[in-house]
C-alpha cells in the first residue's frame, strides 16, 4: 500500500508583512510645510522658490530637508481612480517638482488625509489607499502628511495602519506622519505605524492663545505645551517615532522674543522642526533662530529623549532634557508677559529622570554653562544661578561636565 503525503503551503499575504519603513527619522524631521503660512494658495512655482530659498539661506545647511506640500494640490481621480495634481496649479506634474526638489539635496512631502474629502475639500484617501500609495511612490515622494477629516467614525489606528500598509506595499521608503490631532491618543498606539503624531488640533501664531471657530480651536504656544500629559507624552517618544506638537509658527506675526520660545521648546520637547512661515522673505532675526545650531543640537541630540517639565518657580518653567554623552539641557520658560527674576541653586536641584534612567546632582560634579541665545560661555554651576528673564522668553543653557 502506498502511503501518500500531502503537502499543504500555507501563503501569508503581504499585507499581513508589512510594516513601517525603518530608521527614517532617528532624529526629529526638519523642513518646511506650506500650510500655516500659505493654506490653500500653493502652486508648484512657490514649492520651487521655497526650495531654492531653503537652500540659499543656509537653513538646509541647518538641517532642514523637507518641502512639504500640505492640502489642496489635488485635482481629480483618474478614470482608473488614481490621484491627479491639479492641473492650474502644478502643470508639470508631481514628478517633475519632485525631480527638481532632488536636484536641491532635498525631499519633497506631500498631503492626503484618512477619510472621504481632506480638511480643504479636496479628495481624500479613503477607499483608494492602495493606488495612492503607489503613486507617491512612483512620482519619488519622500514624506506623507496623512490628516483626519471627514473621517465618519472610522478607527483611527484602522485606518492609519491601513495606510501605513499601503506604503510599505508601494515599496518606497516614505516617512510617515500621523495627523489625527491627538484625539486618540496616538503616543498609544502609533510608534510602528508612524514616525511622528501630531498631540494636538492646528496650532495659531499666537504665544497665549485659543481661537475658537466653533466646531474646532486653533491652539497658541504654550496651551499646546499645557495640553497633555507630559510625563506620558515622554515615555512614548524616541528614535524614528516622535511627539510631533505642530508645524512651527516662527516668523508669522509673533514678537521675536515669543519665535524664540516657541522655537526652544519645540527644541527642548525633540519635536520634528517643520517651519510654517515664508522663508523666501523671512527677516534676519527669524532665519537666526531657525537656524540656531546650538538650539537645534538640542533638538537633534541622537539620545532621543523629549525634555522633562522638571519644576515651576513662579512664573518660571524649568525643563530639562537629557543629552548624550552626559551632557544636558535647561530652558528656563518665563510664562509672564513681564521680566521676571531667577535664582536657581544647582545643588539644590538634583534630577532623576526615569525615562533615560539618568541623574545628574551637583554636589561633586561641575558643568559648564553655554547659552544658547547668546551663543556664550556663561560660568558653571560651582555659584548659583541668577537672571531676569524678559516676558515670554526663556533662558536656555547646555550642560557639560567640566574635566
Amino acid at each position: 500500500m502506498k502511503k501518500v503525503f500531502i503537502l499543504i503551503i500555507f501563503v501569508i499575504p503581504n499585507i499581513l508583512l508589512a510594516q513601517k519603513f525603518e530608521n527614517l527619522a532617528l532624529t526629529p524631521p526638519m523642513g518646511w510645510n506650506s500650510w500655516n503660512n500659505f493654506h490653500c494658495d500653493v502652486n508648484e512655482a512657490l514649492i520651487r522658490e521655497t526650495a531654492d530659498a531653503m537652500v540659499s539661506s543656509g537653513m538646509k545647511d541647518a538641517g532642514y530637508i523637507y518641502i512639504n506640500i500640505d492640502d489642496c494640490w489635488h485635482g481629480k481621480r483618474d478614470s482608473l481612480g488614481f490621484i491627479q495634481p491639479d492641473p492650474i496649479h502644478f502643470p508639470s506634474g508631481i514628478k517633475v517638482l519632485v525631480d527638481y526638489i532632488h536636484s536641491k539635496g532635498l525631499k519633497l512631502g506631500i498631503y492626503s488625509d484618512a477619510g472621504w474629502e481632506t480638511c480643504g475639500g479636496r479628495p481624500g484617501s479613503r477607499g483608494y489607499e492602495y493606488q495612492d500609495a503607489k503613486k507617491y511612490a512612483e512620482w519619488g515622494v519622500d514624506y506623507l502628511k496623512y490628516d483626519w477629516c471627514n473621517t465618519d467614525g472610522l478607527n483611527a489606528r484602522g485606518a492609519y495602519l491601513t495606510m501605513r500598509n499601503a506604503l510599505y506595499h508601494a515599496g518606497r521608503p516614505i516617512l510617515f506622519s500621523i495627523c489625527e490631532w491627538g484625539d486618540n491618543q496616538p503616543w498609544e498606539w502609533a510608534s510602528d505605524i508612524g514616525h511622528q503624531w501630531r498631540i494636538s488640533g492646528d496650532i495659531y501664531p499666537g504665544f497665549d492663545t485659543i481661537v475658537d471657530h466653533g466646531t474646532y480651536k486653533d491652539w497658541g504656544v504654550l496651551q499646546i505645551l499645557d495640553m497633555r500629559d507630559n510625563n506620558v507624552l515622554r515615555k512614548a517618544a524616541g528614535p524614528d517615532h516622535w511627539n510631533d506638537f505642530d508645524m512651527m509658527e516662527v516668523g508669522n506675526g509673533m514678537r521675536v522674543n515669543e519665535d524664540r520660545v516657541h522655537f526652544s521648546m519645540w527644541c527642548m520637547l525633540a519635536s520634528p522642526l517643520i517651519a510654517g512661515n515664508d522663508i523666501r522673505s523671512m527677516s534676519k532675526e527669524t532665519l537666526e533662530i531657525l537656524t540656531n545650531k546650538d538650539a537645534i543640537a538640542i533638538n537633534q541630540d541622537s539620545l532621543g529623549i523629549q525634555a522633562l517639565k522638571f519644576k515651576s518657580i513662579k512664573n518660571i518653567d524649568v525643563w530639562v532634557k537629557p543629552l548624550h554623552n552626559g551632557d544636558w539641557a535647561f530652558c528656563f520658560l518665563n510664562r509672564s508677559a513681564q521680566p521676571s527674576a531667577l535664582e536657581f541653586d544647582w545643588k539644590a536641584n538634583p534630577v532623576k529622570d526615569d525615562v533615560s534612567n539618568r541623574e545628574i546632582t551637583f554636589d561633586s560634579a561641575v558643568y559648564t554653562l553655554r547659552d544658547v541665545w547668546a551663543k556664550k560661555e556663561t560660568g558653571t554651576t560651582k555659584k548659583s544661578l541668577k537672571a531676569e528673564i524678559p516676558g515670554h522668553d526663556v533662558l536656555m543653557l547646555r550642560l557639560k561636565k567640566k574635566n
